[in-house]
Protein backbone atom coordinates (compact mmCIF):
# COMPACT_ATOMS: atom_id res chain seq x y z
CA UNK A 1 0.00 0.00 0.00
CA UNK A 2 1.58 3.63 -1.31
CA UNK A 3 2.66 6.05 1.37
CA UNK A 4 -0.21 9.23 0.90
CA UNK A 5 1.85 12.38 0.37
CA UNK A 6 1.42 14.65 2.70
CA UNK A 7 0.51 17.90 1.16
CA UNK A 8 -0.77 20.41 3.65
CA UNK A 9 1.57 22.73 5.54
CA UNK A 10 2.79 21.83 8.96
CA UNK A 11 1.28 24.63 10.83
CA UNK A 12 0.30 27.98 9.99
CA UNK A 13 2.10 30.82 11.16
CA UNK A 14 0.45 33.54 13.54
CA UNK A 15 3.81 35.67 14.35
CA UNK A 16 4.38 38.69 12.30
CA UNK A 17 7.88 37.17 12.36
CA UNK A 18 6.56 33.58 11.40
CA UNK A 19 4.21 35.10 8.67
CA UNK A 20 6.81 37.66 6.95
CA UNK A 21 9.58 33.87 6.97
CA UNK A 22 6.41 31.96 5.78
CA UNK A 23 6.45 34.97 2.27
CA UNK A 24 9.74 34.84 1.55
CA UNK A 25 9.89 31.00 1.67
CA UNK A 26 6.75 31.19 -1.17
CA UNK A 27 8.09 34.21 -3.10
CA UNK A 28 11.36 31.97 -3.30
CA UNK A 29 9.51 28.90 -4.40
CA UNK A 30 8.10 30.96 -7.31
CA UNK A 31 11.57 32.17 -8.35
CA UNK A 32 13.05 28.83 -8.45
CA UNK A 33 9.55 27.26 -10.03
CA UNK A 34 10.08 30.35 -12.57
CA UNK A 35 14.02 30.09 -13.32
CA UNK A 36 14.33 26.19 -12.79
CA UNK A 37 11.06 24.72 -13.49
CA UNK A 38 9.09 22.24 -11.24
CA UNK A 39 11.21 19.33 -12.10
CA UNK A 40 14.36 21.03 -10.32
CA UNK A 41 12.72 22.32 -7.53
CA UNK A 42 13.69 21.50 -4.00
CA UNK A 43 13.29 22.45 -0.30
CA UNK A 44 17.22 22.93 -0.77
CA UNK A 45 17.14 25.12 -3.61
CA UNK A 46 14.31 27.53 -2.04
CA UNK A 47 15.95 27.42 1.19
CA UNK A 48 18.90 28.77 -0.61
CA UNK A 49 16.76 31.29 -2.80
CA UNK A 50 15.22 32.17 0.31
CA UNK A 51 18.40 32.93 2.44
CA UNK A 52 16.93 31.11 5.37
CA UNK A 53 17.94 26.71 6.23
CA UNK A 54 15.91 24.12 4.86
CA UNK A 55 14.73 23.08 8.50
CA UNK A 56 13.10 26.82 8.35
CA UNK A 57 11.26 25.34 5.22
CA UNK A 58 10.34 22.25 7.04
CA UNK A 59 8.98 23.82 10.29
CA UNK A 60 6.07 25.01 7.78
CA UNK A 61 5.86 22.76 4.91
CA UNK A 62 6.64 19.08 4.61
CA UNK A 63 7.75 18.65 0.84
CA UNK A 64 7.89 20.61 -1.95
CA UNK A 65 3.97 19.63 -3.06
CA UNK A 66 3.14 21.24 0.01
CA UNK A 67 5.32 24.17 -1.15
CA UNK A 68 3.27 24.39 -4.79
CA UNK A 69 -0.04 23.84 -3.14
CA UNK A 70 0.53 26.82 -1.25
CA UNK A 71 1.80 29.27 -3.69
CA UNK A 72 -1.28 27.99 -5.42
CA UNK A 73 -3.64 28.78 -2.87
CA UNK A 74 -2.12 32.50 -2.36
CA UNK A 75 -2.48 33.43 -6.01
CA UNK A 76 -5.60 31.98 -6.87
CA UNK A 77 -6.65 33.52 -3.42
CA UNK A 78 -5.32 36.79 -4.60
CA UNK A 79 -7.23 36.13 -8.33
CA UNK A 80 -10.49 35.80 -6.45
CA UNK A 81 -10.57 38.34 -3.49
CA UNK A 82 -9.75 41.18 -6.67
CA UNK A 83 -12.58 39.81 -8.21
CA UNK A 84 -15.01 39.93 -5.41
CA UNK A 85 -13.51 43.24 -4.37
CA UNK A 86 -14.88 44.79 -8.25
CA UNK A 87 -18.03 42.47 -7.78
CA UNK A 88 -18.75 44.88 -4.65
CA UNK A 89 -17.60 48.00 -5.69
CA UNK A 90 -20.19 47.38 -9.36
CA UNK A 91 -23.47 46.47 -7.55
CA UNK A 92 -25.80 48.23 -8.87
CA UNK A 93 -24.46 49.51 -11.81
CA UNK A 94 -24.90 49.51 -15.62
CA UNK A 95 -24.50 46.15 -17.45
CA UNK A 96 -21.46 47.88 -19.58
CA UNK A 97 -19.77 48.97 -16.38
CA UNK A 98 -20.20 45.04 -14.80
CA UNK A 99 -18.73 44.00 -17.76
CA UNK A 100 -16.01 46.25 -18.14
CA UNK A 101 -14.88 46.25 -14.73
CA UNK A 102 -15.01 42.36 -13.83
CA UNK A 103 -13.15 42.27 -17.64
CA UNK A 104 -10.65 44.40 -17.12
CA UNK A 105 -9.97 43.62 -13.56
CA UNK A 106 -9.22 39.88 -14.30
CA UNK A 107 -7.23 40.58 -17.15
CA UNK A 108 -4.90 43.22 -15.07
CA UNK A 109 -4.24 40.63 -11.75
CA UNK A 110 -3.92 37.59 -13.94
CA UNK A 111 -0.78 40.16 -15.87
CA UNK A 112 0.56 41.75 -12.60
CA UNK A 113 2.55 38.95 -12.75
CA UNK A 114 2.23 36.84 -15.96
CA UNK A 115 5.49 34.77 -15.11
CA UNK A 116 4.20 33.59 -12.35
CA UNK A 117 0.48 32.95 -13.68
CA UNK A 118 2.30 31.11 -16.50
CA UNK A 119 4.39 29.10 -14.18
CA UNK A 120 1.52 27.81 -12.36
CA UNK A 121 -0.47 26.64 -15.15
CA UNK A 122 2.44 24.23 -15.30
CA UNK A 123 1.42 22.36 -12.29
CA UNK A 124 0.01 19.08 -13.15
CA UNK A 125 -3.22 18.72 -12.44
CA UNK A 126 -4.43 16.43 -9.85
CA UNK A 127 -7.26 16.28 -7.13
CA UNK A 128 -5.57 18.50 -4.51
CA UNK A 129 -4.93 21.75 -7.59
CA UNK A 130 -8.69 20.66 -9.43
CA UNK A 131 -10.13 21.35 -6.17
CA UNK A 132 -8.07 24.52 -5.26
CA UNK A 133 -9.04 25.70 -9.09
CA UNK A 134 -12.57 24.91 -8.60
CA UNK A 135 -12.77 26.41 -4.70
CA UNK A 136 -11.24 30.10 -6.14
CA UNK A 137 -13.32 29.86 -9.10
CA UNK A 138 -16.23 29.19 -7.22
CA UNK A 139 -15.78 32.35 -5.05
CA UNK A 140 -15.36 34.53 -8.25
CA UNK A 141 -18.56 32.81 -9.68
CA UNK A 142 -20.63 33.59 -6.94
CA UNK A 143 -19.37 37.51 -6.42
CA UNK A 144 -20.17 37.55 -10.19
CA UNK A 145 -23.78 36.14 -10.17
CA UNK A 146 -24.53 37.94 -6.94
CA UNK A 147 -23.36 41.05 -8.78
CA UNK A 148 -25.17 40.44 -12.34
CA UNK A 149 -28.32 39.68 -9.83
CA UNK A 150 -28.29 43.90 -9.19
CA UNK A 151 -28.19 44.60 -12.94
CA UNK A 152 -29.70 48.42 -13.10
CA UNK A 153 -30.23 47.84 -16.65
CA UNK A 154 -30.54 44.41 -17.57
CA UNK A 155 -32.28 40.85 -16.20
CA UNK A 156 -30.89 37.36 -16.68
CA UNK A 157 -33.08 34.24 -16.49
CA UNK A 158 -30.71 31.94 -16.71
CA UNK A 159 -28.16 33.23 -13.90
CA UNK A 160 -25.98 30.65 -12.89
CA UNK A 161 -25.41 29.39 -17.09
CA UNK A 162 -24.60 32.93 -17.56
CA UNK A 163 -22.10 33.03 -14.92
CA UNK A 164 -20.45 30.23 -16.12
CA UNK A 165 -20.03 31.17 -19.90
CA UNK A 166 -19.18 34.54 -18.78
CA UNK A 167 -16.07 33.17 -16.26
CA UNK A 168 -15.30 30.63 -18.54
CA UNK A 169 -15.17 33.10 -21.40
CA UNK A 170 -12.30 35.41 -19.59
CA UNK A 171 -10.05 32.50 -18.25
CA UNK A 172 -9.31 30.55 -21.63
CA UNK A 173 -8.72 33.91 -23.52
CA UNK A 174 -6.19 34.93 -20.60
CA UNK A 175 -4.45 31.70 -20.19
CA UNK A 176 -3.61 32.00 -23.99
CA UNK A 177 -1.88 35.52 -23.46
CA UNK A 178 -0.47 34.17 -19.98
CA UNK A 179 1.05 31.30 -21.88
CA UNK A 180 1.92 33.50 -24.75
CA UNK A 181 0.01 32.72 -27.63
CA UNK A 182 -1.10 36.29 -27.94
CA UNK A 183 2.19 38.70 -27.30
CA UNK A 184 1.84 40.27 -24.18
CA UNK A 185 2.70 43.71 -25.46
CA UNK A 186 -0.30 43.98 -26.97
CA UNK A 187 -2.07 43.59 -23.65
CA UNK A 188 -3.92 47.09 -23.95
CA UNK A 189 -5.94 46.02 -27.50
CA UNK A 190 -6.74 42.61 -25.88
CA UNK A 191 -8.63 43.58 -22.89
CA UNK A 192 -10.23 46.15 -25.32
CA UNK A 193 -11.29 43.27 -27.42
CA UNK A 194 -12.02 41.22 -24.20
CA UNK A 195 -14.30 43.54 -22.82
CA UNK A 196 -16.37 43.86 -26.07
CA UNK A 197 -16.71 39.99 -26.43
CA UNK A 198 -17.90 40.14 -22.42
CA UNK A 199 -20.52 43.23 -22.71
CA UNK A 200 -22.21 41.63 -26.24
CA UNK A 201 -22.53 38.19 -24.80
CA UNK A 202 -23.90 39.88 -21.53
CA UNK A 203 -26.53 41.54 -23.76
CA UNK A 204 -27.53 38.80 -25.92
CA UNK A 205 -28.40 37.03 -23.02
CA UNK A 206 -30.43 39.22 -20.92
CA UNK A 207 -33.61 41.22 -21.27
CA UNK A 208 -33.24 44.78 -20.75
CA UNK A 209 -34.64 46.32 -17.51
CA UNK A 210 -35.79 49.67 -15.98
CA UNK A 211 -36.68 50.67 -12.37
CA UNK A 212 -39.18 52.87 -13.90
CA UNK A 213 -37.35 55.87 -11.64
CA UNK A 214 -35.47 58.43 -13.41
Amino acid sequence: MSKKVQRNPRKSPTQARSIATVEVILEATIQVLITQGITYLTCARVAERAGVSVGSIYQYFPNKQALLIAVLNRHLDHVADVIEAVCEEQRGKSLDSIGLAVTSAFVAVKMLRPEVSRALYGLPSDEVTDSIVARTTGRSQLAISKLLSTCADARFNELGLVTSIFTGSLIGPVQLMVTGAIPIERVETFTHHLTQLSIGYLRQVSTPYSSGTE
